[in-house]
């Protein structure tokens, strides 16, 4: 016996982020200016750290470029058949890359940074200095568009437990959060230069940037790759929907069950189960599952010995 949870069209498993999308389309103009001026900058006042954080910001500006058509591109497609389980995983893979992105710009970045440690040139601090403060300025505001309040709306609805980020909102924010960082460092290395006549620690503290890039880009990469890869087994829903099957009756077996997201908190799963119970149906399982709201679809298959 097979049936389903849920005959849901693939658009409803995830309504999207327009909100989100707005506010990247904002951060991404505002990025796309200060790029500019912190390049400029650098290379006019020869500053290793501001023109590494104006190149950096370019990276930034491109991957919130690519966050903002993941989103246009997942509601475009929101009723396509074609996409059955719906369209959130575009935004996923939007992220997956952001994240390849940052990678690389912590490497170039690593790179002219060494460069500059090696062969240091004269620096023109306080046209410097202004420009790097009006780069935080810039990113701190992009920080606010963008910070992701999922707690505040979700928490009704879901498990506190639950991951409710929009890891595409989540890549986005984190690029501006690394161009904060990068720019709070150039600073710090353009005053020190200034007043105490440190001018290596502009080339050492673009080195740290690259190390904070490169923690918060691996760990993005392994959050969008294991919904890439559908490597959510070890997910809690996985274990609640084996204790469903346990309190039906213990006798049942579970011979197949495969669990994957298709959406923020929204799972879809297929469940066989091998039992002697002749009273157990697919609709007595559904019944069950639903008290677990963030199983949106499942397939259930009973083989009676």
């Amino acid at each position: 016996m097979l049936n389903r949870l849920s005959t849901k069209h693939s658009h409803q498993f995830d309504e999207g982020n327009p909100l989100a999308q707005r506010r990247i389309l904002i951060a991404t103009i505002f990025t796309g200016l200060m790029m500019v001026a912190e390049i400029f900058g650098g290379i006019l006042f020869n500053s290793m750290a501001l023109l590494a954080d104006g190149w950096h910001m370019s990276s930034h500006m491109v991957a919130l470029g690519l966050a903002y058509l993941a989103y246009r591109a997942a509601r475009h497609y929101a009723h396509d058949e074609r996409f059955c389980f719906g369209t959130w995983k575009i935004e996923i893979l939007a992220g997956y890359t952001s994240a390849i992105l940052l990678m690389v710009v912590a490497a170039i970045m690593c790179y002219s940074s060494l460069e500059r440690l090696y062969n240091p040139i004269q620096i023109h601090y306080n046209e410097a200095i202004l420009i790097a403060i009006l780069g935080l300025i810039v990113n701190l505001i992009c920080a606010w568009l963008l910070h992701d309040n999922h707690h505040n709306h979700d928490s009704h609805e879901y498990h506190s437990h639950r991951n409710t980020h929009d890891l595409n909102q989540k890549a986005a924010f984190l690029h501006v959060i690394a161009d904060a960082t990068t720019s709070v460092l150039a600073i710090i290395a353009l005053f020190a230069g200034k007043y105490f006549g440190w001018n290596f620690l502009d080339a050492i503290l673009g080195i740290v940037g690259v190390i904070l890039v490169s923690k918060w880009a691996w760990g993005l990469i392994q959050q969008t790759s294991k919904t890439l890869l559908d490597a959510e087994m070890k997910e809690p829903v996985v274990e609640e929907i084996r204790d469903v099957i346990n309190n039906l009756n213990p006798a049942i077996q579970i011979t197949d069950l495969h669990v994957w997201k298709v959406g923020k908190s929204k799972f879809s799963s297929i469940l066989a189960l091998d039992t002697t119970d002749h009273t157990l149906t697919p609709k007595i399982v559904k019944q069950a599952l639903s008290i677990h709201e963030e199983i949106v679809h499942a397939s259930v298959e009973i083989n009676f010995r």
